[in-house]
């Protein structure tokens, strides 16, 4: 189950880069976001966090949920994370920042990414 979330978060990832190229930030915000969310239930299944038996059990992952275990899972994906939340409210549902916020990111969310695809 895990690997279908790393290849979402790759893809979505992917995605996110070819929005932010072509200066969509909205969308770019959003896919990042995506990419993010993805690479946290990825490394919290493949660890057996209780988030990952928790949001199973609801049938869904809840903010709560994704928070918990991005703090459980270091400090490279909680700032991921804390980023593609950022981007996620500001970016997505607020379209208040511009394409230099969304770039300034991409590093932290990229690392992140690389623990679950490499």
């Amino acid at each position: 189950m895990s690997k279908a979330h790393e290849e979402l978060a790759l893809r979505m990832y992917n995605e996110g880069i070819e929005n932010l190229n072509k200066g969509d930030v909205i969308q770019a915000s959003e896919k990042l976001y995506k990419a993010v969310e993805e690479t946290i239930k990825a490394l919290a299944i493949r660890r057996g966090l209780p988030e990952a038996t928790e949001a199973l059990e609801r049938g869904r992952w809840s903010v709560v949920l994704l928070d918990s275990a991005a703090q459980k899972l270091g400090d490279i994906v909680f700032r991921a994370w804390d980023a593609a939340y950022f981007l996620h409210v500001n970016g997505f549902h607020e379209d208040r920042i511009g394409i230099d916020a969304v770039k300034s990111r991409v590093p932290v969310i990229k690392a992140a990414l690389d623990l679950v695809t490499s």
